[in-house]
């Protein structure tokens, strides 16, 4: 996919006509030519999400109406396994399949056994996460009761789904507020993939423990630091720093101190933020020095904090990592950052005094300011 390529544009006419194709060759009956044409002219108005409901709402029209009928013909259709390395695009058919585990969310939840099993299938060539929620608030306790079966699976594939599936705040999925109450269901699952030997998964570990922190970050600390117990797998070491990463950059002292940072203990000096007035597509420029004033090395994480102006000429803090350091007894760290102020779509520019704050092993040292000029 070219950089200019939005990911809604891959869900078009041609794929359909693939995807079409495909169907036809596994069941004769298939109509391709009046899947095409129904599902064409209703793309170009819509949206990654709703082009795919086109498509599922198109499965459901041409495949023969008994689900298991439909859904057995679907599984026919699925390519080899991917590799977790190749992402889930790398085929033909890989944004299509997106379609059909929507199609197994839509369409098959009052078949709970078929459609676990469909999703066994369809997730390792494109992810069930989205797929299962439903599943997870209707039957919680029998999904639950599948995915720990899972978590012994072979395929990475599987695994992940675990994991991705039951993460309380996933992007682009619905919400599992059974879960931001109470995390304790998916924190005995992760238990169980804490030293996965697949990358793949262990992410998806770290992402999903980085959601329970938003909600319940006592009990995402309370695992972590019984993971970390004597001598912490490389696995659960990297699953940690990556899942406290929220925590580290509000600056809890409980997370800092798992990862092995303390109380800073350094002098601020030399603090600049230059120059004093910018604009829209300029830049601001922090300089500052730390100096470790004792006899020990320290571990530093280091943070700059922007507190931009809003539309009611309040600020909100936004956390901007920097670097982390070991600084040797009686040493200087000199640090440097360009801060380009772009316009960005998740961010409104508003003029006034924008405060910078250096932030170390999760304490405010100093600050200084700048003035945004908008035009406006």
């Amino acid at each position: 996919m070219s950089e200019s390529t939005l990911f809604k544009d891959n869900l078009n006419e041609t794929l359909a006509a693939t995807f079409g194709r495909e169907i036809q060759r596994v069941y004769a009956d298939f109509d391709a030519a009046g899947f095409v044409a129904q599902i064409a002219p209703q793309l170009p108005p819509l949206e990654l999400k709703e082009r795919v409901a086109v498509f599922t709402t198109a499965l459901h029209d041409f495949l023969p109406e008994y689900y298991g009928t439909a859904v057995t013909i679907l599984l026919q259709v699925l390519h080899p396994e991917t590799p977790p390395e190749d992402g889930l695009f790398n085929n033909d058919l890989g944004w299509a399949l997106w379609s059909v585990a929507h199609f197994v969310e839509v369409y098959g939840l009052d078949d709970f056994d078929l459609s676990l099993a469909a999703m066994h299938d369809i997730t390792k060539r494109f992810s069930c996460e989205f797929a299962i929620r439903p599943f997870l608030v209707r039957y919680p306790q029998q999904t639950l009761a599948v995915l720990d079966g899972w978590t012994a699976d072979p395929s990475p594939h599987v695994r992940r789904l675990v994991s991705e599936g039951t993460r309380p705040r996933l992007p682009w999925g619905m919400r599992l507020n059974q879960f931001i109450d109470d995390p304790t269901p998916t924190l005995a699952l992760l238990d169980k993939l804490k030293n996965d030997p697949s990358e793949y998964v262990r992410r998806s570990v770290a992402n999903h423990l980085n959601d329970i922190t938003k909600d319940n970050p006592e009990l995402a600390l309370a695992a972590l630091r019984r993971w970390n117990e004597g001598e912490p797998s490389p696995e659960t070491v990297w699953i940690t720093r990556h899942a406290l990463r929220s925590l580290v950059k509000a600056g809890d002292p409980e997370a800092l101190a798992l990862l092995g940072f303390g109380p800073a203990r350094v002098a601020l000096s030399e603090l600049t933020v230059a120059p004093a007035v910018i604009r829209l597509d300029e830049s601001f420029t922090l300089s500052f020095c730390l100096t470790n004033e004792t006899a020990v090395a320290q571990n530093l994480v280091i943070d700059y904090v922007v507190h931009f102006v809003k539309a009611n000429g309040r600020t909100s803090p936004k956390v901007f990592k920097l670097k982390t350091a070991v600084l040797p007894a009686h040493a200087a760290l000199p640090i440097r950052k360009n801060h380009a102020i772009k316009p960005i779509t998740t961010r409104r520019y508003y003029p006034g005094v924008h405060r910078v704050e250096v932030q170390v092993n999760g304490q405010i040292l100093g600050g200084a300011a700048f003035e945004l000029e908008t035009g406006d």
